[in-house]
């Protein structure tokens, strides 16, 4: 069971590897797409250093990581924020689509994924406070605030994006900001440059 779930996963990624043309930019890492965002545990907000976890449980469903996607959005010219954001999705759903529809259609349920999650990502960083707090002990806890505050305006973000995506495609999917990985510009936004030797 174990390999055959490693098997379809494989090809999903291989289905799903793209290119975004927008401030997403995929890596080419694990593969297909969102779905809903209610009952997610903070384990995406893990301590710095850590690995992905590689399943996250919504409502009855295990969901696998099946893609990291690098983004990055401004608010203004000197505030915004970049990371990777993890996107989870339910074998069994992957395995049935496969069956019923090919693997083809996995390209455009990235597409809608990688758009729905620039959207999301751009609305946080609009409502995240991206300020100096001038209450925050240190620059870890400044750093702890503005990812939590971050990653609660995600979820609001893109709940209804994949609630809508799940019922379309019939897919079971999540996407949640890594905490670790969450970097925040206050004094000259670099979110949507590219890192030295991306390219």
């Amino acid at each position: 069971m174990k390999a055959s779930v490693q098997i379809l996963i494989g090809m999903a990624l291989i289905a799903l590897t793209a290119c975004s043309t927008q401030e997403v930019k995929q890596e080419a890492k694990p593969g297909p797409a969102p779905d809903k965002l209610p009952a997610i545990t903070d384990e995406s907000l893990q301590p710095s250093g850590q690995n992905p976890p590689l399943t996250l449980t919504k409502g009855d469903k295990t969901l696998n990581l099946v893609r990291v996607m690098d983004g990055g959005a401004c608010k203004n010219d000197f505030q915004g924020a970049k990371g990777a954001f993890l996107v989870y999705a339910d074998p069994a759903d992957i395995e049935r689509i496969k069956r019923e529809k090919g693997t083809q259609i996995f390209g455009d349920f990235e597409t809608k994924i990688q758009n729905f999650s620039i959207q999301a990502l751009q609305d946080a960083i609009n409502a995240t406070n991206l300020a100096e707090d001038p209450f925050a002990l240190g620059a870890d806890e400044a750093q702890e605030k503005l990812t939590k505050q971050l990653s609660n305006h995600f979820r609001t973000s893109i709940a209804d994006a994949v609630k809508l995506f799940q019922k379309q495609t019939t897919l079971t999917v999540d996407v949640v900001p890594f905490a670790p990985s969450l970097i925040f510009y206050q004094q000259g936004c670099g979110a949507t440059q590219p890192e030295p030797g991306s390219q």
